[in-house]
């Protein structure tokens, strides 16, 4: 059956059928929903840890590093005051390095005040207000911290309303945004948006429904982003470097060298002097005070994989 592809009111909702939407997906999540080691937890910190680590990396790959990373900075301070590369290596393994810049700069902001012990903000803008974090996380922190009725929409729960309720195959952000909100069953946020995940994740996949994520991941190995991940490796395993040595290890032109580690210091995660090159100390980068496009927005959150969440 072809979707319909008219704009959307969720003012046309039929109650009736949200509440049923609601009955069975929360009984089904009670069943068969997935233990996983983040929803043990109502930590807004561990919270904000598991959001970034799950942003394009599959559960099975965060579960390990979500527990190691915990354990080495329990406390949003610890975070704050850690050297970069300390949690660069540790990040080893999930990717997209740009990621750990950015928490452990928002951990840096949010314990800036003095306070300890340092505590994310209780509100949608003051946790927007801190570097890298958009609508999507932030909502996401008071949903799964604090049950707040606020709903968060990823690809999972774009594909299951979508799929459930019918909706446009291409409706907009912000409608998709405000059906969320009409279908969210208050003083069952948490429950909600995990139960969503799941059934989207394990049940209503992009192959059942057909609803493919509105982004993509490319092929990895001989990507630009491997090629930047190698380079950035090679400085955490033998210090700074010349562009020659970096061109040498990766079998690149200087040139592709260079253009790489401009890259890598555009995200704040090395710096360059000349045609030496280093892993950066640390100081917030001018490029991270926005939200990044792996992060936020309701659409640019389906970079995530489909079996993500």
């Amino acid at each position: 059956m072809a979707r319909r592809t008219t704009p959307h009111d969720p003012r046309d909702l039929d109650q009736a059928t949200v509440a049923e939407l609601q009955e069975r997906i929360l009984g089904w999540y009670a069943v068969s929903g997935r233990d996983l080691p983040w929803r043990r937890t109502t930590d807004p910190y561990a919270i904000l840890v598991s959001e970034i680590m799950l942003q394009q990396t599959q559960v099975p790959r965060v579960i390990p590093k979500f527990a190691e990373f915990l354990a080495a900075y329990p406390r949003l301070e610890d975070l704050a005051e850690a050297p970069l590369d300390d949690v660069l290596r540790l990040w080893k393994g999930l990717g997209y390095n740009n990621r750990a810049r950015r928490l452990r700069d928002c951990a840096a902001a949010a314990a800036a005040g003095g306070r300890r012990p340092a505590a994310l903000p209780r509100s949608l803008d003051g946790l927007r207000a801190l570097p890298g974090i958009g609508p999507y996380t932030a909502r996401a922190v008071l949903a799964f911290a604090h049950n707040d009725d606020l709903a968060a929409v990823d690809a999972n729960v774009r594909r299951v309303l979508t799929h459930e309720l019918d909706l446009p195959a291409d409706l907009g952000d912000r409608e998709l945004q405000n059906v969320a909100e009409a279908a969210l069953p208050h003083g069952r946020s948490r429950d909600w948006h995990n139960a969503l995940m799941d059934y989207g994740a394990l049940v209503l996949t992009a192959r059942v429904t057909g609803i493919a994520p509105r982004t993509r991941q490319g092929a990895f190995v001989g990507s630009r982003r491997w090629y930047r991940s190698r380079l950035l490796q090679a400085l955490l395993d033998h210090g700074p470097q010349r562009l020659g040595q970096l061109a040498a290890a990766l079998d690149v032109t200087p040139a592709v060298a260079a253009e790489l580690a401009d890259l890598l210091t555009r995200d704040g995660l090395v710096c360059r002097d000349g045609d030496r090159v280093q892993v950066a100390r640390g100081e917030p980068a001018d490029a991270l005070g926005a939200a990044s496009a792996l992060d936020e927005g309701v659409s640019v959150t389906e970079a995530r994989l489909p079996s993500t969440r």
